[in-house]
């Protein structure tokens, strides 16, 4: 019993002190995505690609790069990678990376295994994609002033209203969807 309370008294010192230091970077990239975000269009439109960067893993690919890459290689040199255009950098690994970053978003290659990750804007279209190892994956087409088609959690595209009750039956779908899948 005694050696539990210590383990817990140790585990919760560690937490804090985790929390309150000042050395996990600074999150560039996916504060980046996340301003982008905002900037896409009115608050119907961010809250629908705030949800489907969530059921098609944007965010979290973005702070995984961020805590395996860059914000290693802020904290060791200094240099904020994500305010440059183009850039290589050696990861923990060893493996080279080349971060570039243009008007339509961002591009991460990891140049022994040529995989990718980037956000990129079809005006032909007008529709956003990710694109991860190769693979584009649209996930939002605005059909007009109004409406935006989205993946599905089923993998079936839905039509969006871009309103409170259409935000909110996409997030519906989307919780339904992470709960099925516990």
């Amino acid at each position: 019993m005694k050696k539990n309370k210590l383990n817990m008294v140790v585990a919760i010192a560690l937490c804090v002190s985790l929390g309150l230091s000042s050395c996990i970077g600074s999150f560039k990239l996916t504060n980046k995505v996340l301003g982008w975000n905002e900037g896409v269009g009115n608050k119907f439109v961010n809250e629908l690609v705030f949800i489907a960067f969530h059921i098609i893993p944007v965010y979290e690919l973005t702070v995984v790069a961020d805590i395996l890459v860059l914000n290693s290689i802020e904290f060791w040199s200094g240099e904020n990678l994500v305010s440059q255009s183009t850039k290589e950098v050696k990861g923990e690994n060893g493996d080279t990376y080349l971060v570039t970053t243009d008007e339509n978003g961002y591009t991460i290659t990891n140049q022994k295994d040529n995989t990718t990750i980037g956000f990129v804007f079809d005006s032909n279209d007008n529709s956003w994609s990710v694109s991860a190892n190769g693979e584009t994956t649209k996930f939002m087409t605005f059909v007009d002033d109004n409406h935006v088609k989205m993946p599905g959690v089923d993998g079936n595209d839905m039509i969006i209203e871009l309103s409170q009750a259409g935000v909110m039956a996409y997030q519906e779908a989307a919780q339904h969807f992470n709960f099925a899948m516990k």
